[in-house]
């Protein structure tokens, strides 16, 4: 009985020392486990970091680097920069605030910081994309939407090279009007299709009476004076984004948007003495002060007919980009202008157009005064029948 407790007591003191050996090690083996897993996440949210595409900030960017240089070096132990290292200093004291903080902490406390950037992005991203574009009822020969802080006005007779006609005339204007007033921070100007713009509608000159000649040509008048006034008198920053080929009006009015984007397969033309007229939007002013008055005569007076690249080089189009990444890049630049402060972009560019907006009003009235005129002339009438019949020939 004896020797049969001595052996259970020999049993149990073995155990307990098996146990006190035992349990150390599967913790040990956990937490190099548990070690493992954390050196991966870290390096993982390294390869992260480098893919996020917004700027996480100076704040955020000095915690990263702090936590950074605690998981991987320990405790801060560079000597503090002076007091003019702007730069390092920050660096130095972001790392010197984490203390003793354990590089196993360090590494998790980035992941997780990391991780919370990417969740974020990823939010907004979808927001983005889920973010509608609201379009504006009421137009039938134009595309209005509103997205993004942006109004974009669209061309929209693509069967017609979206060629301007009455309708439309009227319809810019009303346009115009509203994106002037609504809570858009810029607006735009482009073409549905593969035309910008091929310009004034001639049919706008058929089917008229001898009898109506004259007030057509004061209506008609009356209306392009209307519409040049609202490009000289919108108060927010007006850009044009010329996806093709522009003609007459819709290039002569360039010279009053303030920034125009082409793609490298846009032209340029204006053919007014072709067709018994004269030049319009202003550019029998703007064009000459642009590019000088050699070049102006060229395209206003002889129909030269631009690249892109030459519209660019005269300082009628402010950038150039290639036809395959035209609607990619422009968009995104604009919507990165369009985040500006709304009120600063305003007055800042009525202070730029206030200094001439009176001048051009006036050559506003005068060019339309002498197109009423030409319209009524033998020669436009002429002109504008020799291109119909050769058109029918075509």
């Amino acid at each position: 009985m004896f020797k049969r407790k001595a052996l259970l007591s020999k049993w149990k003191m073995e155990f307990r020392h098996t146990q006190a050996l035992c349990i150390p090690a599967v913790h040990l083996r956990m937490c190099a486990a548990t070690m493992q897993v954390r050196q991966k996440d870290f390096e993982k949210a390294q390869g992260q970091l480098k893919l996020l595409k917004k700027d996480p900030g100076n704040e955020t960017k000095l915690k990263l680097y702090a936590l950074f240089k605690q998981a991987t070096e320990g405790p801060c132990n560079s000597p503090k920069p002076g007091v003019l290292d702007f730069v390092k200093k920050a660096k130095w004291d972001a790392w010197n605030s984490l203390g003793s903080l354990s590089q196993d902490n360090a590494r998790q406390k980035y992941t997780e910081l990391v991780s919370s950037l990417v969740s974020a992005e990823s939010a907004g991203q979808k927001k983005d994309a889920s973010a509608e574009e609201s379009r504006h009822d009421g137009y039938e020969a134009i595309l209005v939407t509103t997205r993004n802080n942006i109004t974009k006005i669209m061309f929209n007779r693509p069967d017609r090279k979206n060629a301007i006609n009455q309708k439309m005339y009227r319809e810019i204007i009303k346009a115009l009007e509203e994106a002037g007033k609504d809570d858009s921070t810029i607006a735009v100007i482009t073409g549905n299709g593969d035309y910008y713009s091929s310009g004034n509608d001639l049919n706008n000159f058929t089917n008229i009476q001898p009898s109506e000649m004259e007030k057509m040509a004061k209506d008609g008048a009356e209306l392009l004076k209307e519409f040049v006034g609202h490009f000289i008198d919108f108060p927010k920053p007006l850009i044009a984004v010329v996806n093709g080929p522009a003609i007459g009006v819709c290039v002569t009015v360039l010279g009053l948007c303030d920034i125009v984007y082409a793609s490298d397969r846009a032209t340029f033309q204006t053919p007014f003495s072709q067709l018994g007229q004269s030049p319009e939007g202003c550019s029998s002013y703007l064009f000459p002060k642009i590019m000088g008055l050699a070049k102006a005569n060229e395209i206003l007076l002889f129909s030269k007919k631009l690249t892109a690249a030459e519209a660019c080089a005269q300082g009628l189009v402010t950038e150039v980009f290639p036809d395959r990444t035209f609607q990619k890049e422009v968009w995104a630049r604009l919507e990165a202008y369009a985040s500006l402060p709304k009120n600063s972009l305003a007055v800042s560019k009525q202070l730029l157009r206030s200094i001439e907006k009176e001048k051009l009003h006036t050559v506003n009235s005068k060019e339309c005064e002498v197109l009423k005129e030409r319209w009524l002339s033998d020669e436009c009438i002429n002109a504008i029948v020799s291109f119909f019949q050769k058109k029918s020939k075509l």
